[in-house]
């Protein structure tokens, strides 16, 4: 499946978030690439429904890249746009007819023959198993996807489905400030079943960095005694953090800025001790484990 220590999340690189033309998309991609990074994270709704497009652009005047390239994409969130018109209501859709539909609209605007990795974008609260299942069966029978996932599912959700289907991932929030998928069963049960979990903001979408509460200070304080001890940055460390767990959580970096993702991939590299993993759990709770 994921084979690197980072996913890049393309959220933010269009409409979004930093507006690359495709020239610096280009630029972008081939510096990720330098860094060994080739598996890129999208959605069918980031930019309203114009991200993917533009990036298929990119594929479109460059399609060396297509060969290089592990593209991981989503559906589920029915999300009104102007590219959407049809859509008069953000909602969720799992339906295979949806689903089906959407696979063949993300092939189109990223100009590509098969997506590497598919997901459920969100549960939907309708969600037919078995139906979301045929879905994925057809889409890989004709070759359009290779591996299927979800994001933001509950354990019982993916436990009733992988009955149906094979799972692969589980994209969940998992940060230093989001600690419930330690506690709640989700990595244990994603162990069990050798599913391979990716975080969303990983980094605590830049608060650790910036915010003057007294939970944030606490965290930069310990994960900034640890920067200096490792001779890294603060996001590496808590890159390090996270690739700490056994489940071998990846961290989906949604950043547009390519010395970021150089800061954290450092990450992949640093061991930390047990009592250290555990001093940044402390400062993040406020409090000693019992």
């Amino acid at each position: 499946m994921y084979t690197k220590p980072l996913l890049i999340g393309c959220m933010k690189l269009g409409t979004w978030g930093a507006q690359f033309n495709t020239t610096e998309l280009g630029k972008f991609v081939d510096e990720c690439l330098e860094l060994g990074l080739d598996e890129f994270d999208h959605a069918d709704i980031y930019g309203g429904h114009t991200t993917e497009r533009e990036f298929g652009a990119l594929l479109s005047s460059r399609p060396d890249l297509k060969q290089e390239l592990k593209l991981t994409t989503k559906c589920g969130i029915a999300y009104p746009s102007d590219q959407r018109p049809e859509i008069g209501l953000k909602h969720y859709n799992s339906s295979k007819e949806y689903i089906l539909k959407c696979i063949d609209a993300s092939l189109r605007d990223l100009q590509v023959e098969q997506i590497h990795t598919f997901l459920i974008h969100r549960p939907d609260y309708l969600m037919n198993f078995e139906e979301i299942a045929d879905a994925i069966s057809t889409a890989k029978a004709s070759g359009k996807i290779l591996h299927f996932g979800v994001s933001n599912f509950k354990p019982e959700q993916i436990q009733i489905l992988s009955n149906y289907v094979e799972v692969v991932t589980n994209q969940i929030e998992i940060s230093i400030d989001h600690l419930e998928p330690f506690e709640n069963g989700s990595l244990e049960m994603l162990l069990s079943k050798k599913i391979q979990p990716c975080a969303w903001s990983p980094l605590a979408g830049g608060q650790v960095f910036t915010s003057d509460q007294e939970k944030y200070q606490r965290i930069r304080k310990v994960a900034e005694e640890l920067a200096e001890k490792y001779s890294t940055e603060l996001d590496a460390i808590l890159v390090a953090w996270l690739r700490k767990h056994p489940a071998g959580i990846i961290p989906v970096l949604g950043t547009s800025k390519v010395a970021r993702i150089k800061s954290a991939l450092k990450g992949a590299s640093i061991t930390l001790t047990h009592e250290e993993w555990y001093s940044l759990w402390t400062a993040s709770t406020g409090h000693k484990v019992a």
